[in-house]
């Protein structure tokens, strides 16, 4: 081939490549991030609890053994996230309409107080709540973003994440169906 063909051909085929990969890449969903911590146990991990929320004698608000005994989910929020200000009201009504205990991190605020004066607004949602500033409550369950849910078998074993704000349809067809077959078993 000479070397006008290949100057020709080099971009075409560089402009090709390109497109298959973006073209698979847009059919992935990004709420489906893979985590190598599903099927492993909860990491050890301590958080204090937020300002100003009662802490029932507890010396800490969430820490990994909180998840051991039943199944549970764990919601990774920010008062500064508007994902967690879009499914906030839906958490409220999964608080008001069922039995799953639903543990908050309050991941990475600004100040202290954001959060607990968000929560106090707002409503809370949380069974139990931890401060998380430093991420170790996030690094313990491998989060990415905010918001993330979590669902934590009885003995402690992560067995599904999502990321993104949890609604009714996410709640009805994948959430509470794992959380009714871990219940089981």
């Amino acid at each position: 081939m000479n070397s006008k063909r290949l100057i020709f051909f080099l971009p075409v085929a560089v402009f090709t490549v390109l497109a298959i990969y973006f073209a698979i890449g847009l059919t992935k969903d990004p709420r489906k991030l893979p985590s190598v911590l599903i099927d492993t146990p909860v990491a050890e991990f301590e958080l204090p609890a937020i300002l100003g929320r009662a802490n029932e004698g507890r010396e800490w608000g969430l820490v990994s053994t909180d998840f051991k005994g039943e199944v549970a989910l764990l919601n990774v929020f920010g008062s500064w996230c508007i994902s967690c200000k879009v499914e906030h009201p839906f958490l409220m009504q999964v608080k008001q309409q069922t039995d799953v205990p639903v543990h908050g991190i309050d991941w990475r605020e600004k100040k202290p107080e954001d959060g607990p004066e968000w929560l106090l607004r707002e409503g809370d949602p949380y069974t139990l709540v931890g401060d998380d500033p430093d991420s170790k409550g996030a690094i313990a369950f491998g989060v990415t973003g905010a918001p993330e849910t979590f669902i934590v078998d009885k003995n402690g074993i992560i067995r599904y994440k999502h990321v993104g704000p949890l609604d009714a349809t996410i709640w009805n067809e994948t959430i509470f169906p794992i959380v009714e077959e871990l219940r089981k078993q």
